[in-house]
């Protein structure tokens, strides 16, 4: 009889140990596999990379992997070789032995997967090692690197389009996390893509919470987030590299593990931070924004940001990388009205139509709003969606404070913008609202009018961070070079009392589980998950991997709750493949029968 055909469900359930492909996956992988070009755009965490890794097992010969960080190679070639998928990397670091074994398992034809960085395909050696080896595919990682557009261009990525002629009858797939309509185009362009499929994933993270907090006590707020999340990895940005440093040794002071990582840090010092936190010999990161592309770790369970990002791609990068096992990560973002001055001032004081200011203000209208925080994601990045209420932010948990006078105080601030003809800014408004006797003001006469100091029993800050409210409500809008402020329709259906806006209070939040924290752990015993991890963690040891590379959170949790008694049951566990169960499984299986 003839050999059954292995098929691509067949691989995913024996190395990945998955049942069955996410959204968008088996067709990604399916076209790859059958020699046609791709484009796979997927958030963060959203299995991009099986989308060439699955392709490379089907087909003869060895797949050519361009991946921007050594770091980011490493921890890949690691994880495929301890799923049982032979693969390796050729770079700067490795030793000559290593790379000597590297260059015989490719002549030998024994490695499925080769990962290179740009600069490695660039060099003059390049040529030599692509004769000794059969090119089953290439794959484009971080392909927004490719663009001009993209926010993390690297003219190394640009020159890459020279594979195309080098190959031309090879199939090529672009990957990448964050691309614009205008980045995707631009990559295809680049890398000249045959008639191709675009897998365009959601935007959307269910799994992640997001909760946006006025900044106030800021090391008391810290000091909350962090008790919620005792011994699980977490990452905290800050704007600047003085405050990475400084929050660094307060958090170290109470004794948690962790290290500050910016740009002005050595190489050799900031590759080893980040090698720690992978293994989590390091707890917390207290980050710029140098701190991101490469970081393969799937166990973060919190995304903190000090201070507003900058953009809102910024953003959605950086609280993407929480989560990545599909289990709760909790985002909190601490702002105020100070951060979009010092993004200012950071970016030159961009003139209104600079792309870079209105990213700014985007981002500043999501800190001011109060609308579904996934549902407002997706509008930013143009994803059609019907979501009402995502059960997964601050907003629809009813988690912030309302102001029950919201209609009488909407009606106050309108009507102000209305008697100053619509001709001045939301400061100045705020101002004349908390009755301010500023030389302008006066000199204006806007002393005189009815709404000056009607609102002068609460603070400036309050009244101010109100009306950014109404402008992210669609109450009001800025207009022209000055931003001056300028009523909607919708808003004059407040003036007549006919809508009411909803206005938050500068109060404490009170936080709230999501049905997804409390399912995620539904049915789980914590004794022996707790048990689960001790192995796991002895286990990392003796391998040399990360904790999270042997099994994921989500396979403890598994685990935990079905407790396997044997090798079917085992394997029928999330996340266990056949080589994971012949490394790992025996181990695991004592301490379930022992229990």
């Amino acid at each position: 009889m003839p050999k059954a055909t292995t098929t691509a469900e067949d691989l995913l359930k024996k190395h990945w140990g998955y049942k069955k492909f996410r959204p968008l996956q088996k067709e990604a992988v399916t076209d790859l596999t059958e020699g046609r070009d791709t484009l796979v755009l997927m958030p963060t965490g959203g299995g991009k990379s099986l989308c060439f890794q699955l392709p490379a097992l089907l087909r003869e010969g060895t797949a050519l992997v361009i991946s921007p960080l050594i770091s980011l190679m490493k921890d890949q070639v690691d994880s495929l070789n301890d799923m049982g998928i032979p693969a390796t990397r050729i770079d700067s670091s490795l030793t000559p032995a290593e790379y000597g074994e590297a260059r015989n398992g490719l002549r030998k034809g024994n490695i499925k997967l080769l990962y290179l960085s740009p600069e490695k395909v660039l060099s003059p050696g390049f040529p030599e090692i692509a004769g000794e080896i059969n090119i089953s595919l290439i794959a484009i990682d971080e392909a927004h690197c490719v663009s001009m557009w993209g926010h993390d261009f690297r003219q190394e990525y640009r020159k890459l389009k020279s594979l195309r002629k080098m190959f031309p009858g090879v199939p090529m797939g672009a990957f990448t996390a964050t691309a614009t309509l205008q980045v995707r185009e631009d990559i295809s362009k680049q890398l000249s893509l045959k008639k191709h499929g675009e897998y365009i994933g959601s935007f959307d993270r269910p799994n992640l919470t997001y909760r946006v907090i006025r900044r106030n006590k800021l090391e008391t707020q810290l000091d909350e987030v962090l008790n919620r999340h005792k011994k699980e990895s977490g990452i905290i940005y800050c704007i600047s590299r003085k405050d990475t440093e400084k929050w660094a040794v307060k958090l170290a002071a109470r004794g948690i593990r962790v290290k500050a990582y910016h740009a002005g840090l050595p190489d050799e010092k900031r590759k080893k931070v980040q090698e720690n936190f992978i293994r989590d010999k390091i707890q917390v990161v207290t980050a710029t924004i140098a701190f991101g592309m490469g970081i393969d770790k799937s166990n973060i369970r919190f995304v903190v940001h000090t201070g507003m990002p900058k953009s809102l791609e910024n953003y959605q990068q950086e609280t993407g990388r929480g989560g990545r096992d599909g289990l709760p990560c909790e985002c909190v973002l601490f702002h105020s009205g100070q951060d979009l001055m010092l993004w200012r001032r950071i970016l030159d004081n961009p003139p209104a139509d600079n792309p870079a200011e209105q990213k700014l203000r985007a981002m500043a209208s999501y800190c001011s709003s109060v609308a579904c925080r996934h549902r407002a994601l997706l509008d930013y990045f143009h994803e059609p969606n019907n979501m009402k209420e995502c059960g997964a932010c601050d907003v629809c948990l009813g988690e912030l404070p309302t102001e029950p006078e919201a209609l009488i105080i909407s009606q106050k601030i309108i009507s102000c913008v209305a008697r100053v003809q619509e001709r001045f800014g939301g400061e100045y408004i705020a101002q004349i609202l908390t009755g301010s006797k500023q030389q302008r003001i006066l000199e204006n006469g806007h002393d005189a009018l009815s709404t000056w100091g009607i609102l002068e029993e609460h603070p400036k800050t309050e009244v101010r961070n109100w009306t950014e409210q109404l402008i992210s409500g669609g109450y009001l809008e800025r207009r022209g070079e000055f931003n001056v402020l300028g009523i909607t329709p919708t808003g004059r259906l407040v003036l007549r009392g006919e809508e009411t806006p909803l206005l938050i209070k500068a109060k404490k939040q009170t936080i709230k589980a999501t049905k997804l924290e409390l399912e995620s752990w539904d049915g789980i015993d914590e004794e022996l998950y707790i048990k689960l991890k001790e192995v796991r963690r002895s286990l990392a040891d003796q391998s040399g991997l990360p904790a999270f590379m042997v099994f994921s959170d989500a396979s403890l949790r598994d685990m935990a709750r079905k407790k396997p008694a044997s090798r079917d049951a085992f394997l029928n566990i999330h996340g266990v493949g056949e080589k994971k169960w012949e490394k790992y499984g025996e181990a695991f299986l004592n301490l379930f029968l022992d229990y």
